[in-house]
């Protein structure tokens, strides 16, 4: 079979749009167990899924669930009817309401988060803003952290004098060793201030123990900046699980807001630590918003969180989680021992979501992965995407979501075996 783009934008002219959009049948009573295929096959008929591809790329933004999306399309006729006479009268407490909510289900102070666009302008704001470093002092960071995140890092190099330390995580990981990895490059590196740390890696999908690297860390004097772009939601936790005082974070992945609503999360007593947005007058008072300044944004993305909070409180945060690695388990355990492929998460359930990543032995370069994903698209019409970046070379990314059924991992499954015994 060969992919064809010219049937996928026939199947997307066939989803319905706004003003004829199906109404999402009723979910069967919940939670579930993560192979009750039933019960899932009931949640993702809630999502209207692009037919004639298999959908295994979802870690770039997350797909509105149909109330959702509904939710949304009312929010966005509203602003644009109202504009300015619901914004200055109305919109404010309503956003204020949003605010408090996504601190109640952050399980922190309304005075330690902002709602910003992405994680990416969170820890922009973390990194450019974090004042206590100087000349001679170094920061670090690891080959599986995102790539506008290492050149924030990099960049301090000019703009605060500091060393860079880069580390490469082990691969296999386990959750020991990661532990280790951190602690012995400290040790190695006595002049380092600051780590980044990303809680679940959108190279490979490894989960990263934050909670002890922090503690360890703190311990010798270091700040963490943590990375939960891809965590929150996937895993199931809560943020002071992860003990950190500097988290930046998504909505528009695995909670299934709109694209555009983000979050960042400074811990009350270490607010000093982290300097005002220069767009931002004085007095800047105690509050986490003082440190990041968007200008004026999607306000209809941002007044849907609560409909995306309240489709997912329909499934649960568990439920979700042990799905989505139920997905992953499908296919990456069922392919781990096979010869010639590179399961690149370990089976520890402490170290993965349902991210996970493959290369075939020895083709470790970016062009022979990106010829990966393409001939699992265009002979198996399964779209998937190469990541670059782990030290130990490039490969695929499989990404499940909500909408996945386990048929498309048995395709999966199918298709690896038989590029493997043609390759």
């Amino acid at each position: 079979m060969r992919f064809s783009r010219r049937a996928m934008i026939a199947g997307a002219a066939a989803v319905p749009v706004a003003g004829g959009a199906m109404a999402a049948p009723p979910l069967p009573p919940g939670p579930a167990r993560a192979d009750d295929e039933a019960y899932w096959g009931a949640v993702a008929d809630q999502y209207d899924v692009v037919p004639n591809v298999i959908q295994l790329e979802n870690g770039n933004w997350g797909m509105m669930a149909r109330p959702v999306l509904d939710h949304y399309e009312q929010m966005v006729r509203r602003v644009n009817s109202a504009t300015s006479f619901y914004a200055r009268r109305d919109m404010i407490p309503d956003l204020i309401a949003v605010h408090r909510l996504l601190a109640a289900r952050l399980g922190v102070g309304e005075d330690e988060i902002a709602i910003t666009r992405n994680a990416t302008e969170a820890l922009k704001a973390l990194i450019g803003g974090y004042n206590r470093l100087r000349p001679g002092d170094a920061v670090l960071y690891a080959d599986l952290d995102y790539d506008s995140m290492q050149a924030c890092f990099e960049g301090l190099q000019a703009r605060r004098g500091v060393e860079i330390v880069r580390i490469a995580l082990p691969e296999p990981a386990t959750h020991q060793g990661l532990i280790d990895t951190y602690a012995k490059a400290l040790d190695d590196n006595p002049a380092v201030r600051l780590i980044l740390l990303t809680h679940l890696s959108h190279r490979t999908g490894l989960v990263v123990p934050v909670r002890e690297i922090v503690a360890m860390a703190r311990a010798r004097g270091v700040d963490a900046i943590v990375d939960a772009a891809h965590s929150w939601g996937q895993l199931d936790f809560a943020l002071p699980d992860l003990g950190a005082d500097f988290v930046g974070l998504n909505l528009h992945k695995w909670i299934g807001a709109p694209l555009g609503v983000g979050a960042v999360y400074i811990r009350k007593d270490r607010l000093d630590l982290i300097d005002p947005d220069i767009a931002n007058a004085p007095p800047h008072g105690d509050r986490a918003r003082s440190r990041v300044h968007t200008g004026t944004v999607d306000y209809a993305a941002q007044l849907s969180v609560p409909a995306a909070f309240a489709f997912q409180d329909r499934i649960g945060d568990a439920p979700r989680a042990a799905r989505l690695r139920h997905l992953r388990d499908l296919w990456a355990e069922e392919m781990r021992d096979t010869p010639g492929i590179e399961i690149l998460t370990p089976a520890d359930p402490r170290l993965y979501g349902g991210i996970t990543s493959f290369r075939f032995a020895g083709r470790t370069s970016v062009a022979e992965n990106v010829a990966l994903a393409k001939q699992l698209l265009d002979a198996h019409g399964i779209f998937t995407v190469h990541r670059s970046g782990p030290a130990r070379g490039a490969c695929v990314r499989v990404t499940p979501a909500l909408f996945t059924r386990a048929a498309d991992m048995e395709r999966l499954v199918g298709a690896l075996r038989q590029m493997l015994r043609s390759a």
